[in-house]
């Protein structure tokens, strides 16, 4: 079924024509294969949406988290075509979860002349409404960030890299053994009539433990 046949506006051409100009930048962010799309009921007057209400399914195919320019984009996308079905540009209000179930959503898309709808969608696996809730709050952190920059201590945009043909020299003072620690060091080995040495290394035991034979 096609958008139009579904009665949902579609952006598809306006996203189009932005491929045109090379200069922009499109980043995809995430892409889970298999999703649902559904015609929603009434909304209820109370307790927000629920998946369980959602009998008509109209579309299945691929979603697409992608960022493009200053606009972040939830494109939902034909599998064998690669026809966009429609997109749900990322704005307050645009996407919603419903009460019942993490793996379900209400998206607002829109087409180019600003009409608008909203529609159900719903995927197999928890993991992947994870992965797609990720995805458009980590577009959302990344770009208050950049219109926030967190502020600089003075002295941090200073370089401190050596440049070419540079050296640096390192000067150690000599350290002086005490008195005590210089005596000890020259104090000779004595025999104590054990057949050990005081101040040195032990003798070798006679009855030290054999070394073992590699078979």
């Amino acid at each position: 079924m096609t958008a139009e046949e579904a009665g949902v506006p579609n952006e598809s051409a306006e996203y189009t024509k932005s491929l045109e100009d090379v200069s922009v930048i499109e980043r995809v962010r995430c892409v889970i294969k298999d999703a649902h799309v559904f015609k929603l009921p009434p909304r209820p007057t109370a307790g927000g949406w629920r998946g369980a209400d959602w009998t008509e399914e109209v579309w299945q195919g691929t979603v697409k988290v992608v960022e493009r320019g200053e606009m972040t984009l939830v494109l939902l996308v034909d599998r064998a075509s690669g026809a966009i079905f429609a997109v749900c540009p990322i704005k307050d209000g645009a996407v919603d979860r419903c009460v019942d179930s993490s793996r379900y959503f209400v998206l607002r898309i829109e087409n180019a002349n600003g009409r608008h709808m909203f529609i159900g969608m719903a995927f197999n696996e928890r993991n992947d409404a994870f992965d797609f809730n990720t995805s458009l709050e980590d577009a959302k952190r990344e770009r208050e960030a950049a219109k926030n920059p967190e502020p600089q201590l003075p002295g941090l945009d200073k370089d401190y890299s050596i440049k070419e043909g540079e050296k640096i020299r390192v000067k150690i003072k000599n350290i002086n053994l005490g008195e005590g620690d210089d005596k000890e060091t020259k104090r000779k080995s004595k025999p104590n009539g054990t057949g050990k040495k005081v101040g040195g290394f032990l003798k070798p035991s006679s009855k030290d433990t054999p070394r073992r034979v590699d078979p």
